[in-house]
């Protein structure tokens, strides 16, 4: 289970290596396409002599944006890993820094993201195979000593791209490039892994479902290895009657 939840991203070349470990022969991984000739690129996997081939899960949600999408986005169209959680965030454009001569600089909207099938990460984000939302147990206060703590169970909501004011289309054709928002409308629920037991981890019904899902897949496996077809016998007859 790789858990991109709350994961805003990181480098590009990071976000391929990521990918890269998973795959055992050579896949596009993301491309993009910008303006100009020479912003559209493309990043392609490596062949392995052995790789990893266990069944896999990914988890994201509204927090999960940029490299985490775009790792998320590759190995569910490869039909490499399942997505379960809610959609990301929706955070695929490409920006380039272009230095001034007062020592400042000028950052500029230039390209977009897009999955090996050709799909648009701005705006859309990556949708998941699975969608649960993230269920987050409170602990109500007891009316007395003697009572057992109650728990509230209510859902949890993000904000994304699309729903900042003047962001960057995903279906705009790549001329029609808008100022992006300020990264402080941007608000991303972080979680540390320092304040993660294993009482959160139980509570945590997206994982609890991943883990699920796993084992159901094991035990499937194991059902149709041993699975034993009767073959009819040579002389027997089947009747159309």
């Amino acid at each position: 289970i790789l858990d991109l939840r709350n994961n805003p991203g990181g480098l590009l070349n990071q976000a391929v290596e990521v990918t890269d470990r998973f795959l055992n022969r050579e896949n596009l991984i993301v491309y993009t396409k910008g303006r100009s000739e020479e912003q559209n690129m493309r990043f392609t996997s490596h062949d392995k002599v052995a790789g990893v081939t266990y069944p896999m899960i990914i988890l994201v949600n509204g927090g999960s944006a940029s490299a985490s999408e775009i790792v998320a986005g590759a190995l569910q169209d490869l039909n490499r890993a399942v997505i379960l959680g809610t959609p990301t965030f929706g955070k695929g454009s490409v920006q380039t820094i272009i230095p001034l001569s007062d020592g400042s600089a000028l950052r500029l909207t230039t390209a977009r993201y897009y999955t090996p099938s050709g799909r648009v990460i701005q705006e859309n984000g990556i949708e998941p195979d699975i969608i649960i939302e993230r269920a987050v147990v409170d602990e109500l206060k007891k009316e007395d000593e003697e009572e057992e703590p109650k728990e509230k169970t209510r859902l949890r909501r993000f904000l994304r791209e699309k729903d900042l004011k003047k962001h960057l289309k995903g279906k705009a054709s790549i001329g029609d490039v808008e100022q992006d928002s300020d990264a402080e409308d941007t608000k991303i629920d972080e979680e540390t892994a320092e304040d993660t037991t294993n009482e959160d981890l139980m509570k945590d019904n997206q994982l609890q479902e991943a883990v699920s899902l796993l084992s159901g897949w094991e035990i499937m496996k194991k059902i149709f290895k041993n699975l034993r077809v009767p073959s009819p016998e040579p002389n027997s007859q089947i009747s159309m009657n």
